[in-house]
């Protein structure tokens, strides 16, 4: 009967293997929520830089837009004052889409964050290496 349980107990290299394995695995597994917690960071950030790029891009329209308006006033003899107006309707128009779009990507651009669970869980990798919780 002694003899079948030294052959139960385990050795020390296997209780160093295991516990190496164990913590591999453990910073694995950390690695790996970091990686999916930035994934879905980086794609609120995507989201709202294209919404600033297409911000800016409506804003050069919108410049265009009044540049040419500036000139049929500039030019103005006195009929065609519906043309102008309607430019400087497109012109508003274009800066409250750019606006709008600006208002959305700084709500993306908010939403981007640390991966703060992996943070947290290895804070905790050296305490459990240590042997306490």
């Amino acid at each position: 009967m002694a003899d079948q349980v030294q052959d139960e107990d385990p050795t020390i290299g296997r209780l160093v293997h295991d516990a190496t394995k164990d913590i591999s695995t453990l910073i694995q597994k950390e690695i790996q929520l970091a990686k999916s917690e930035l994934k879905v960071s980086v794609r609120a950030g995507g989201a709202g830089i294209g919404m600033f790029l297409a911000a800016a891009f409506l804003m050069v329209l919108a410049i265009i837009m009044f540049s040419v308006s500036l000139a049929y006033f500039i030019n103005w003899n006195g009929d065609g004052l519906a043309l102008h107006w309607a430019f400087l309707i497109v012109f508003g128009f274009y800066l409250l889409v750019a606006a709008l779009l600006v208002w959305l990507g700084i709500r993306q651009v908010k939403r981007v964050k640390a991966p703060e669970r992996a943070i947290e869980q290895g804070k905790e990798i050296p305490n459990a290496l240590r042997g306490k919780s």
